[in-house]
């Protein structure tokens, strides 16, 4: 369409398409394939991948109370507590609000300042441990409520200071390079693990007593409480998830297969409009008390809850509590870094941004104060630590390539501050074949990992199974990291100390790896500072700035920015726009 392609090319020649590097911008390192209408629709699609966080993320951390005082001798604690559990309910509230408000200011300053396509929110498994361990259900924890953010509040100034000495940064890009690849196959296969799920997904698997995962598909009210499986009677006769599978899973791949932009956009939003009229065997809405409220709060449409409850209850007198404190702090730290690192460099990879001379992506420091700033100020708010999601892989499978993507993203939640009935009323089965199909989309990064050395091959195995059959990012790093550790030392050790005579199979084939990376711990900017340079946060002139970039046959290349052969433009020119659609969208 003609209005289209002329609004694209006059929005990258204007100053915003300079500053996030649209194609046709004229910067020398513009982003090959990003134009304005699909960074919008990319970013929307990272919305409706991820708006169930704002009902989940309430649902969860308010099953810890919250501020709500329980009394130690209750019972059942307070289940039967008609006063108390009016508490929770206005804490649920106070969190979808507190949800939807850090997730629209950190996801728009990771588009405004960082330039990446990526969203941030509180993170999944992060709550859980938050709500369920620290905390406790009803205050049941280690920690109250209070002194769980406190402990939340001071991880996030500990990352900003190990984002400015660049410890984050070299962290992320010391990891092996098998195990990096492997963190983005692992995530795709977690991404997958939630869409199959109840809680995030269209509900073909659950958790049993027997077996850890069984086949699933019945309603949730069929589920037996004491084996937590379907009966055969009833498994995969749910109506709602068949509705997810063909129209927010199949649809959704043949739009994608004859390239219908806005293809999951479209499979999200059917599937939840179908789910919406009661009375019917998929609805969102059953005649049930919980059904009954959900319905009431999507009935008012527009409602703004202001934080009543959580917010600023910071308790900084941890004497009492000082060793479960502590326990609550460094667990925080070592998931959230790991979790973010995995997430950050798998989306850029994704996205392409990776330069593979440093390992590194053009603004990750930024994107690590972002995140850091974002877990501090989310503490305020109430809300446990902000991490970077991997359902940013829907916008970018997308075409989404800049930091419009991310602000489309964030500018969608800060509506739903206003909205909240409408994006907290998006069924679970409407994004769970979304997620599945980008878990597909990621996993393609298994044929690049070094399969011919087992020093590098099995880390990067566990490193993918780990991540979805523990629920967590972090863990499958650790297991990757620690086994690749372990291998790969004694291996050496064994070299060195035979005189090269014990040597493993295959060792020519390893992958090479030190700690001497390019471009060294700080940060460029800190190392321009520490030279005296005044203006810093630019890079010198004769420093040579190389890009990742897509060939438009998919194939990844690096070249100086601003260098590109004509050859090489040739090339990329002289190709058809069937290739181009493929660079562009997957």
């Amino acid at each position: 369409m003609g209005w289209i392609h002329n609004t694209n090319a006059a929005v990258a020649r204007s100053a915003v398409g300079k500053y996030f590097r649209l194609e046709g911008s004229g910067h020398r390192k513009e982003r090959k394939g990003s134009y304005f209408f699909t960074e919008i629709r990319a970013g929307l699609a990272t919305f409706f991948a991820m708006a169930y966080i704002i009902s989940v993320n309430a649902t969860i951390v308010s099953q810890s109370g919250g501020t709500c005082v329980c009394p130690p001798d209750s019972p059942d604690l307070c289940d039967s507590d008609p006063a108390y559990m009016l508490c929770v309910q206005e804490v649920n509230r106070d969190l979808v609000t507190a949800t939807a408000a850090i997730a629209a200011l950190t996801t728009f300053c990771m588009g405004l300042f960082a330039n990446m396509p990526i969203a941030l929110a509180p993170g999944m498994g992060l709550n859980a441990y938050f709500a369920y361990t620290v905390v406790g259900y009803h205050g049941s924890g280690l920690v109250p409520y209070q002194v769980a953010v406190t402990a939340v509040f001071v991880e996030g100034f500990v990352f900003v200071g190990l984002t400015i000495l660049g410890l984050r940064q070299w962290l992320a890009r010391a990891i092996p390079a098998s195990i990096k690849l492997a963190t983005g196959v692992g995530i795709g296969l977690y991404l997958t693990i939630i869409g199959l799920t109840y809680s995030a997904g269209i509900g073909a698997i659950t958790g049993a007593h027997s077996t850890p995962l069984e086949l699933a598909g019945c309603a949730q009210q069929y589920l037996d409480p004491d084996t937590g499986v379907c009966p055969p009677s009833y498994k995969m006769r749910n109506p709602a998830m068949w509705i997810g599978i063909f129209c927010g899973g199949i649809l959704t791949v043949l739009l994608m297969l004859y390239r219908v932009k806005g293809a999951i956009i479209a499979g999200i939003l059917l599937v939840s409009i179908i789910s919406w009229p009661r009375g019917t065997e998929v609805t969102f809405f059953p005649y049930t008390d919980l059904g009954d409220a959900s319905f009431d709060f999507f009935k008012q449409v527009v409602a703004f809850h202001p934080i009543q409850r959580i917010l600023a209850v910071q308790e900084w007198n941890v004497s009492e509590y000082g060793g479960q404190f502590g326990l609550a702090f460094i667990t925080f730290l070592y998931v959230d870094i790991l979790d973010c690192t995995g997430t950050l460099y798998s989306m850029a990879r994704f996205c392409g941004a990776i330069d593979e001379r440093t390992q590194d992506f053009e603004g990750s420091a930024v994107a690590y104060l972002v995140d850091a700033f974002g877990i501090s100020i989310g503490s305020v708010l109430g809300v446990p630590p902000v991490t970077a999601y991997i359902e940013s892989g829907a916008g970018i499978s997308e075409g989404g390539a800049t930091g419009l993507t991310a602000i489309v993203t964030g500018l969608c939640f800060f509506v739903s501050i206003f909205f909240a009935p409408i994006f907290a009323s998006i069924p679970p089965w409407a994004t769970g074949a979304t997620l599945i199909i980008v878990g597909s989309l990621m996993a393609k990064a298994a044929k690049d990992i070094n399969w011919s050395y087992v020093g590098d091959a099995i880390p990067a195995f566990l490193t993918i199974a780990i991540m979805p059959f523990t629920y967590s990012i972090a863990y499958g790093l650790i297991a990757g990291i620690v086994s690749y550790i372990i291998i790969n030392t004694i291996a050496w050790i064994l070299l060195k100390a035979s005189g090269g005579r014990i040597r493993p199979k295959d060792y020519d084939l390893k992958e090479p790896w030190t700690y001497k990376l390019e471009g060294g711990l700080l940060p460029p900017w800190v190392t321009r500072l520490l030279k005296g340079k005044k203006d810093f946060w630019k890079p010198y002139g004769d420093e040579e700035d190389y890009t990742v970039g897509r060939t438009m046959d998919g194939t990844e290349h690096t070249t100086t920015a601003g260098k590109l052969s004509e050859s090489q433009v040739a090339e990329s020119s002289g190709k058809s726009s069937d290739d181009d659609y493929e660079k562009r969208h997957l």
